[in-house]
Parts: C-alpha cells; sequence; structure tokens
C-alpha cells in the first residue's frame, strides 16, 4: 500500500508540473485580468459541478474574505451556491441552464466569467460560458485532459488553463493548486506583499 501512495503522489505531482511548463504563463495572464476586474469595480463569477461547484465556493470564500493576507474583501461569487435559484431554474427550464441564467442577471461587461469543468464539455458550464462571451465578460475555463478548438467550453472562452491529464482526481488536485496560486498572485499584485514573506 505504501507503493500505492507513493504512485499516486508522483501522479499528482506530474500532472502541476506538466502543467507548470506549459501554461505557467496562463497564470499570472489570469491573475492580472482579475486584479484589472477588481480594480475597475468588476466581479468574478464561478461555476462548475459536483467538485468544481466545491471549488467554485472556495475560491470565493478565498476572495471575499481572505486568502494569506488580512485586506479589504474582494467581490467573487460561486453560483453553485443558491439551492432556490438553481432548482427552480433546473425545474422550470433545464439543469443546463443553471448558470447561463444567473450570469445573464448578474454578469456585466468588465467581469470574468470563471468555468470549472475536469472535461472541459459539462453543458451547464459551456452554457454559462457562452452566455458570458455573449454579454461581453471575460470567460476563462479551468479544464483537464484534450480539448480541441471546437469541443466543449473552448468556442466560448478567452483563455482555457488545461491540466495535461486524463484522470479526474488529479485534474481537481492540480485545480486547487493552480486556484491558490491564482489568489495568492492577486493579492500581491494589490497588496504589495506575499502572505508567507
Amino acid at each position: 500500500m505504501n507503493e500505492f501512495v507513493y504512485t499516486r503522489l508522483s501522479q499528482s505531482t506530474l500532472a502541476k508540473e506538466e502543467f507548470a511548463k506549459e501554461s505557467s504563463d496562463k497564470v499570472i495572464q489570469l491573475s492580472e485580468e482579475i486584479v484589472a476586474c477588481f480594480n475597475n469595480g468588476g466581479k468574478l463569477l464561478l461555476f462548475g459541478n459536483g467538485g468544481s461547484a466545491a471549488d467554485a465556493q472556495h475560491v470565493a470564500a478565498e476572495f471575499v474574505n481572505r486568502f494569506l493576507l488580512n485586506r479589504r474583501p474582494l467581490p467573487a461569487i460561486a453560483l453553485s451556491t443558491d439551492t432556490s435559484v438553481l432548482t427552480a431554474i433546473g425545474n422550470d427550464f433545464s439543469y443546463e441552464l443553471i448558470f447561463a441564467k444567473q450570469i445573464e442577471a448578474l454578469g456585466n461587461p468588465g467581469d470574468i466569467a470563471l468555468g470549472l469543468t475536469t472535461s472541459a464539455t459539462s453543458p451547464n458550464v459551456v452554457q454559462g460560458l457562452a452566455v458570458a462571451k455573449e454579454k461581453g465578460l471575460t470567460t476563462v475555463a479551468l479544464t483537464g485532459g484534450t480539448i480541441t478548438p471546437k469541443d466543449g467550453v473552448h468556442p466560448y472562452c478567452d483563455l482555457i488553463l488545461n491540466v495535461p491529464s486524463n484522470y479526474t482526481p488529479r485534474i481537481q488536485e492540480a485545480h486547487l493548486w493552480i486556484e491558490h496560486l491564482i489568489c495568492e498572485i492577486v493579492e500581491k499584485m494589490m497588496f504589495g506583499k506575499w502572505g508567507e514573506e
């Protein structure tokens, strides 16, 4: 069993290393865009399903409350939290529209819509990003696996941060690491110091 533990650790580390080699510049780019969004009075809208919904809520909490620095709250909203809204849309219209209709109601040009989907093809995340693009929001996706320009979220995204793994747990672990990096970089850019200096 020890070997199993180290194998999984190795796979998780490799997924992060491969992502960093390919996409560290995208982490910095997204962090800069979030800073500009916040500084210009915009907000971050986050959404996903299952574990990705939990990630959306986690990141929103880090921005609204704090990550490592005691500083002013930053405007981030997870669209997976309001059960009345989610079930009303799902019941009256379609589960595929649970994020799209919220973005239609809450999103404005200058905001950022960040969709999280390990497969890059979750229909409700795709629909959410499509509406966000239509409304003039900056559209970003955190994904995994292999996607082509015609697939899933790709046509609707200004920026995609893709973890090059086809194994969902490794993608989820990398997503959390990426999300924490972004929170830390945004705090540094906005407030001038690292949380663990």
